[in-house]
């Protein structure tokens, strides 16, 4: 999809979510050539178009499975120091703006330092991740088969 290019480096913020959102139903209202005028809920559209919201989720996935993969890369690369935070140097004055970062202990409920560890092991963070995906939306049936 062309809305998702580049999502795995996104900072997610509220804002960012709830346009995600709106561009989702926003595309099926196109899709099913009901006017924004219509009054027909977002819901309805929905069980029209027989889905469910799942853009936000595919973008919170490819963003766990990137982390993923970014972490077990050996050796020092530019890319995993600035995601654990360990540029040199001061911070900003004020208050902190969202971290990459933060979205991903955010999702998993995991600190930084057990979050790493657990990519270690690929296939038990693709669980963690699928699991993650599956109980947010439930939109990826098949993904709990694998046990």
């Amino acid at each position: 999809m062309i809305v998702t290019y580049g999502c795995e480096s996104w900072t997610l913020r509220k804002n960012e979510e709830i346009r995600l959102d709106a561009f989702e139903i926003k595309g099926l209202r196109k899709i099913l050539r009901v006017s924004w005028t219509a009054k027909k809920t977002n819901e309805w559209v929905l069980n029209k178009a027989g889905v469910k919201r799942e853009l936000l989720d595919t973008v919170k996935a490819r963003k766990l499975v990137y982390y993923g993969h970014t972490m077990r890369k050996q050796g020092s690369c530019l890319e995993k120091e600035i995601m654990q935070g360990t540029m040199p140097g001061a911070r900003r004055r004020g208050r902190p703006r969202k971290a990459w970062i933060g979205n991903i202990k955010t999702w998993t409920g995991l600190p930084v330092e057990e979050s790493i560890r657990m990519t270690e092991d690929i296939d038990k963070f693709l669980y963690i991740v699928c699991l993650f995906v599956c109980l947010s939306s439930l939109f990826y049936v098949g993904c709990l088969s694998g046990e």
